[in-house]
């Protein structure tokens, strides 16, 4: 993937503040996976060019370490599958890390962290959910009984969009799939448009992509309700790559470290989704 890594690093530790550059493998050019459909993270314009954060960062990637790299454009259920396969070097698509996934593919440093929540109809019966956008971790018990007991009593016979095959799909299915109709999507954006047009009373996503979605249609949605972390929704965003790889894995954390030291990543945060949503080291 990288023709050229610039890295330094002592024994047992991945990259210091001040580190020296030195020369990487060459990795040739690199195949980077993407929706392309899910604003900010990565969007496709009307020509044909994906756009977004993570065409930003893996482009600021490439100066750092070295490399030449492709975007290719795939449906998300075949993500993982694809890079497993050898389709590509690796999936670049707000891919949260997650103990299952661990068991079947790599992952780099994290680039993002992540609230998790849901999208409503404004002037609908589901206006306005418990929460106030309070977010709620996973390791607070008492904190999630009442969250979730206050959500299963609002979203009781209702239906919720998600993304089949993320995370948030995940935390549906363990928390309110006897309570409410849970409806997969193939695409992010297809959720939104069933909202819309009233096939659906909520859309759960990220609430980075959501964020973007609301302030487009500010006048139709609300980002409403509880917030939640951890458990089943995973410790932030991060590269995927193939497992066994240490040479990759190791060249994509040092120069994703150093984004995040130097302000780069906070930047590019900034730019696409309007706050920091970098992690902190």
């Amino acid at each position: 993937m990288m023709r050229k890594g610039l890295f330094t690093a002592s024994v047992g530790m991945l990259l210091l503040a001040s580190s020296a550059l030195v020369q990487a493998k060459d990795f040739g050019t690199l195949k980077f996976a993407t929706e392309a459909a899910y604003p900010p993270f990565n969007q496709s314009t009307p020509s044909g060019k994906i756009v977004g954060y993570e065409p930003d960062m893996v482009a600021e990637l490439a100066k750092r370490v070295g490399f030449k790299y492709e975007l290719v454009a795939q449906k998300w259920s075949g993500m993982i599958p694809g890079l497993v396969d050898g389709k590509y070097d690796a999936v670049v698509d707000a891919v949260t890390v997650t103990p299952k996934r661990e068991e079947v593919v790599d992952f780099t440093h994290q680039y993002t962290v992540s609230v998790s929540g849901f999208v409503t109809l404004k002037g609908s019966a589901l206006d306005t959910l418990p929460g106030n956008n309070e977010v709620v971790t996973a390791g607070d018990e008492a904190g999630m009984t009442k969250a979730i007991d206050a959500l299963r009593a609002k979203f009781k016979g209702k239906t919720i969009a998600v993304q089949v095959a993320t995370i948030q799909a995940d935390f549906l299915n363990k928390y309110l799939a006897d309570v409410a109709t849970i409806r997969t999507y193939q695409g992010g954006p297809e959720t939104f448009a069933d909202l819309l047009n009233g096939r659906v009373d909520a859309v759960m996503a990220s609430r980075t992509n959501l964020n973007a979605y609301v302030k487009k249609h500010a006048d139709t949605v609300n980002s409403t309700g509880y917030g939640f972390v951890g458990g089943v929704l995973g410790q932030g965003s991060a590269i995927a790559l193939r497992k066994n790889n240490p040479e990759l894995k190791a060249a994509l954390d040092a120069a994703l470290v150093s984004m995040i030291k130097d302000g780069t990543l906070k930047q590019l945060s900034i730019k696409w989704f309007g706050e920091n949503v970098a992690p902190a080291e």
